[in-house]
């Protein structure tokens, strides 16, 4: 099989063994394989010699808001001494950094600890590295059930979009897509659907899919809240990824889907190629992570897009004291526009907040906008 990477093989040998892998299979394999995984083995590159960018890597400034929200997280629980900060999905820790560079000089830090979840080695010896200046603050854990009661904020950042998702595709009826081998080669292949709660998930909408349509189902996304719920005994979950109400993500325009990959910069539709290499991603469908939530007893608190969310925490007033002090103030200028306009980060990625405790917090993030209604 010339041409074809270790990790193709190993997933041709599963194939030849059990059987077509549904997406969902395919997926985890292609990201979090131990061995190949593009997440799992430390392939994942950030930064224009990399594959894509994230908000927390364009500037610091995203992590000096975010701290300005746990801050006010804090503060409207009382200013307990002991208020955790759990981190899933961290990346290589920039936002972490950032976050407690700017929360060190606050009334906070005395009571915050962090905790990153990560499960695989190489990529928190690399975050180790980055906050280390942060000492026994900052703490590592495998997964949300080793951390026990958490009294405080449980965050992510470009963490759902990366979750293994269904496709499936109308025909005559909901067909799933399954990954085959022929020739030594990974190829599409259609069939039933792998579980009932993939029709379930999509309800009623798909008796209005016309023939063709192509979605993404991400059931992993409810583990993931049932278990951030379970964890969280008193705060805020707060959630920023790029994503839709289910309205707009299943509208009739989006009739493809939002599966998309990131190899060095180049977006492509084809997840069989550079398997191993390149990132998949998907949209969240926010008003799922809504309804599971509330299932759950949390509260809904706030929705909007990046951009005006961090306008309503006050970045104008980052940018007033770049513009004073920086000395490549332009530089750093072009890096925020690309978090908070339009036709960079401000629309494309959302922000949700949740909420797990009494009384009805009103935050300053979505004093601007909140559509929360709309989920």
């Amino acid at each position: 099989m010339a041409g074809v990477s270790d990790l193709e093989r190993k997933i041709i040998r599963r194939i030849h063994q059990g059987g077509p892998l549904t997406f969902d299979a395919f997926m985890d394999m292609a990201l979090y394989d131990p061995q190949y995984g593009y997440y799992a083995s430390g392939k994942a590159r950030i930064g224009r010699s990399g594959d894509f960018y994230t908000s927390s890597y364009l500037h610091p400034v995203f992590g000096r808001m975010l701290g300005r929200q746990v801050e006010e997280f804090w503060t409207y629980m009382g200013k307990p001494g002991d208020f955790r900060v759990i981190e899933m999905g961290a990346g290589a820790g920039y936002l972490c950094k950032d976050m407690l560079g700017y929360l060190k000089e606050r009334e906070i830090f005395s009571s915050l600890s962090y905790t990153i979840i990560e499960r695989y080695p190489e990529v928190r010896g690399k975050q180790e590295g980055l906050v280390r200046d942060f000492g026994n603050h900052v703490v590592w854990a495998s997964s949300l059930g080793e951390i026990g009661s958490v009294r405080g904020c449980l965050l992510s950042n470009e963490l759902l979009d990366a979750f293994p998702v269904h496709i499936v595709v109308m025909e005559e009826e909901l067909k799933e897509i399954y990954v085959a081998a022929e020739d030594g080669r990974l190829k599409e292949a259609r069939g039933p659907l792998s579980d009932a709660a993939l029709a379930d998930y999509l309800g009623a909408l798909h008796g209005d899919f016309e023939k063709g349509y192509t979605t993404e189902v991400n059931l992993r996304a409810r583990d993931w809240i049932a278990g951030a719920e379970a964890a969280l005994g008193e705060g805020f979950i707060l959630t920023i990824d790029y994503g839709y109400t289910a309205r707009e993500y299943y509208s009739g325009d989006r009739n493809r889907g939002t599966l998309m990959c990131y190899y060095r910069h180049q977006l492509s539709e084809d997840p069989l190629r550079n398997v191993g290499e390149q990132d998949i991603t998907a949209h969240v469908n926010f008003s799922s992570l809504k309804g599971w939530g509330e299932e759950r007893g949390l509260a809904t608190i706030g929705f909007c897009g990046q951009g005006a969310y961090l306008t309503a925490l006050g970045i104008d007033e980052e940018i007033k004291r770049l513009s004073e002090e920086s000395a490549d103030y332009l530089f750093e200028l072009a890096r925020i526009k690309k978090l908070i306009l339009p036709q960079g980060m401000g629309e494309s990625h959302m922000v949700m907040v949740q909420y797990k405790g009494t009384g009805n917090p009103v935050l300053r993030g979505f004093s601007l906008r909140n559509r929360a209604r709309y989920l």
